[in-house]
């Protein structure tokens, strides 16, 4: 009976003080965020962070993932108890995981960019990220078990620690760019300095069952300093320079590689098929487009077997019945690293486009299927950028280039090509975005 009477008068007092805590202006709110960091440098050696590697850590961190965006209202339950996404499947994708006695109790996932981009550029713009230097990864499928979130921190920290170190030092990644729910932007503002991408909240964003969204970023190279600056002469529990950049905790095990590598994969032929086939339908609800990428992704023999089939007869008919193609004339630079290491850039003009891809006319040789990345200035102030390959040639030096997966910027462009009826529907393409 008394605990019937305490629960309500504890969740109004919680409201009452949140209530008051939203009044402060935002750089006392974060101030305040700032003094709640609990980051302990020498934790209990029963918490390991590494890097998900078998089928157990896999499906350990997918059903944790489910049943905290359940809980969130972020997915509808699944028949499998996992969330499984197209994007854990790509090689390019690494998740990581913290195990508190032998049980996976935090995870989250960095997604570097790839022919399929990444989540969170079908709704934001990632254009001023992608204007600077250096590699860009999304950081994704963050989760700790319910028994750990009222505990100061003590898995989310080691883990975000885990996450620096692994950016920093192994994943060749500069920036991170999130997609949160607004309810969460304002702790990785205030303890991170995350940056936002923009003020405006995405109302509706598919990817976590059409709840709210809001876009930030974080350069890791700046971060440093900042953390510095913000933290450097805090007591060390709550000092998150030092904790991430000069406290070893034992408790990381980062990986061993034989060679300078930046990817860590480590989905075999069956792990594919046991999580995307067998376990979800992720690969049978996959478009062509992407069943296609998919098969560019993974070009070995041992792994045809367990991907989505894709059709002759359908690649044939995609040939023979094209979309409608547009004229313009758009400068392009196409970055490429060869076999040896050694970048270069090649200057196109883009002459037609499609939703497939584009025809372009280069003055130089152009390699065939090798993937790159493209900067094309759509308009003055429209630039876009997406991994494409070159896939064919004919007189006079025109290309024909194959898209990866479409930023923001393309397609707003392209789909009001093909859905306006005047020259002035081009001036408001965000009406026209689908979900292609």
């Amino acid at each position: 009976m008394f605990r019937k009477l305490v629960l309500p008068v504890r969740k109004l007092l919680h409201g009452t003080l949140r209530k008051l805590f939203n009044v402060l202006p935002k750089k006392r709110r974060f101030a305040v965020y700032r003094n709640f960091v609990d980051c302990d440098p020498a934790p209990s050696e029963r918490l390991v962070l590494k890097i998900a590697d078998t089928q157990e850590e896999l499906e350990a961190c997918f059903t944790l993932l489910h049943d905290a965006y359940v809980g969130s209202g972020f997915m509808t339950p699944d028949p499998s108890g996992m969330r499984v996404t197209l994007y854990h499947a790509l090689p390019t994708t690494t998740t990581l995981c913290a195990k508190y006695d032998g049980q996976v109790v935090g995870t989250l996932s960095l997604i570097r960019e790839s022919v399929l981009g990444f989540p969170l550029q079908r709704i934001f713009d990632l254009t001023a990220v992608r204007e600077k230097t250096g590699n860009i990864a999304e950081v994704s499928a963050l989760a700790v078990h319910r028994k750990f979130r009222r505990t100061g921190g003590s898995i989310l920290f080691p883990l975000m620690k885990f996450m620096y170190e692994y950016c920093t030092t192994f994943f060749d990644t500069r920036h991170l760019v999130i997609a949160v729910n607004p309810r969460h932007i304002e702790m990785y503002e205030s303890l991170l300095f995350f940056r936002r991408l923009t003020q405006n909240v995405v109302e509706n964003y598919d990817f976590v069952n059409g709840a709210p969204a809001v876009g930030a970023t974080l350069d890791l190279r700046a971060a440093q300093e900042i953390f510095r600056k913000y933290y450097g002469s805090k007591p060390p529990r709550r000092n998150l320079y030092a904790f991430f950049t000069q406290v070893n905790l034992p408790n990381i095990r980062l990986p061993q590689r034989r060679f300078y590598t930046t990817n860590d994969p480590v989905l075999t032929p069956e792990l594919l098929d046991h999580f995307f086939n067998v376990r979800t339908n992720v690969f049978a609800e996959l478009s062509d487009q992407r069943k296609c990428l998919l098969h560019t992704i993974y070009n070995l023999p041992a792994y045809k077997a367990v991907l989505p089939a894709v059709e002759e007869s359908s690649q044939d008919e995609r040939e023979r019945l094209r979309h409608r193609r547009f004229s313009v004339r758009c400068p392009a630079k196409f970055a490429i690293t060869s076999a040896d290491g050694a970048e270069s850039k090649i200057s196109l003009e883009i002459i037609q486009l499609s939703r497939e891809g584009f025809q372009a006319l280069a003055r130089v040789p152009v390699p065939l299927g090798v993937w790159g990345d493209i900067t094309i200035q759509l308009g003055p102030a429209e630039t876009s950028q997406i991994k494409v390959a070159a896939n064919r040639v004919s007189d006079g030096g025109v290309y024909g280039f194959r898209l990866g997966e479409p930023d923001l910027i393309w397609r707003k462009f392209v789909n009001a090509l093909y859905s306006g009826s005047t020259h002035a529907d081009l001036e408001n393409a965000t009406r026209f975005m689908t979900d292609r």
